[in-house]
């Protein structure tokens, strides 16, 4: 049985070890080789429990880091009926291996934290290592690209090989401007790549941004400050005019006949400025979203009943097509609404009461990353490729009566929804299809 030893023990026995090291050596020098080799041995001996003294505690060394490598942080050395020097050693490597964890603790909790900035930016990112590998995207970058995971460039051609072929040819301090189709009409992106080193491996870093999406947003913003400026200098202007009128028209006393036919002008023509005014107003005016989860079938089916029963048209045939019919969706149902019904009632106005065989189809469904699309087509005449271009433009109309605001409106109500409204033709099926997308 191997002796237990302690540290005065050890350093004892290698100054004994060192004494027979140099006993052995003058024994030898005095040719004293009978006495040497017993002395030999004796120092083999002590050498050996000074191995095996060593090899005990590299042994509990070696087994900590290879449970450090596995994460196993669980583990601890007993501290408890042991030796004083034992005690004192398992106490230093439970030490070390809190200390590892921790530390291990908090670049978790940096990373996790990183990511979240990441994720929370606008901007789509993309780490590609020398061999196309994907060292990190995040959601924005999966949004834009249409699709759920990212681990290597090559899936990218199922996106478009045109973007397959850029990322794979870019190079850091280039910036390139792309476009492809996928189910939510035309992605137009901006593509500027910078170079890092990480862990010895040279990376880029792709920052992709939705060109067409910034450009919208900056043009409603605009609209937004415009209409706001208008409705303001126009309300100043008009409503002392029409209350001005009203107060000369109520006045007793004969009034010259003609004087009052043209106070009654003056009014009815301010009263009528001011409502179309505010007409306008709602366009900067849409209150902020109140968010819940509602059933998207139980809703178009709402939907269908009120469009059919404010705008009847007996040629006209509403669908249904709700894929899976438990899906749901996180908005505010009541602005959702105005936009469900807008579309409905621009899709029959399109189709007109001419038309027979008039279909509007209401689409809905999930992609992988669980953003709900709801489509609303009509196989009315298309709209003009010059004419679409400037459907979502504020008060642009072709309708004799129409204000113009109907979807600029719709689109507003998405945008402040975290969504987005799109127009795109399939000239296939000769269809105009409106897609409503909630992520």
């Amino acid at each position: 049985m191997f002796p237990k030893i302690r540290s005065f023990h050890i350093l004892f026995l290698l100054s004994v070890w060192a004494l027979f090291t140099a006993l052995i050596v003058l024994l030898c020098f005095l040719n004293r080789w009978e006495i040497a080799l017993l002395c030999f041995f004796c120092w083999l001996y002590l050498f050996y429990i000074l191995y095996k003294a060593y090899r005990k505690n590299m042994d509990k060394v070696i087994f900590m880091f290879d449970a450090i490598d596995n994460a196993d942080y669980a583990f601890k050395y007993a501290t408890e009926n042991c030796s004083t020097d034992d005690k004192l050693v398992n106490e230093s490597l439970n030490r070390i291996t809190q200390i590892l964890f921790k530390a291990r603790e908090e670049a978790q909790q940096r990373e996790k934290y990183y990511e979240l900035i990441i994720n929370s930016v606008n901007t789509g990112i993309v780490v590609i290592d020398e061999k196309g590998n994907i060292f990190q995207t995040n959601h924005e970058a999966l949004r834009l690209l249409g699709l759920g995971v990212l681990t290597h460039v090559s899936q990218l051609v199922k996106v478009s090989e045109s973007v397959h072929k850029l990322f794979q040819i870019i190079h850091p301090g280039e910036k390139h401007q792309i476009s492809f189709q996928n189910e939510r009409g035309t992605i137009s992106l901006s593509v500027r790549a910078s170079g890092v080193k990480l862990k010895g491996k040279a990376m880029r870093i792709l920052a992709l941004n939705d060109i067409n999406n910034e450009m919208d947003e900056k043009e409603l913003d605009s609209w937004i400050r415009l209409t706001r400026v208008l409705t303001h200098e126009i309300m100043n202007s008009v409503t002392p005019i029409t209350s001005l009128s009203d107060t000369l028209l109520s006045k007793e006393g004969n009034v010259d006949l003609e004087i009052r036919r043209g106070l009654e002008v003056i009014s009815s023509t301010g009263k009528g400025l001011i409502d179309f005014v505010e007409n306008y107003r709602k366009f900067t005016h849409i209150p902020s979203p109140q968010p819940t989860l509602f059933y998207v079938k139980t809703f178009v089916e709402k939907m269908k009943q009120l469009a059919e029963y404010q705008f009847a048209a007996p040629n006209i045939q509403i669908e249904i097509n709700i894929q899976p019919v438990d899906l749901i969706v996180f908005a505010d149902e009541n602005l959702i609404t105005r936009v469900l019904l807008n579309l409905l009632k621009n899709a029959m106005q399109a189709i007109g009461k001419e038309q027979l065989n008039g279909i509007i189809t209401v689409k809905a469904f999930c992609n992988d990353e669980d953003a709900v699309f709801i489509e609303v087509s009509n196989n009315g005449p298309l709209i003009p490729f010059e004419e679409a271009e400037h459907i979502f433009v504020p008060f642009f109309t072709t309708k004799e009566n129409g204000s113009g605001i109907g979807l600029s409106i719709s689109r507003q109500i998405m945008r402040l929804s975290g969504g987005t409204l799109t127009l795109r033709t399939d000239m296939s099926r000769h269809l105009t299809i409106f897609t409503l997308m909630f992520p």
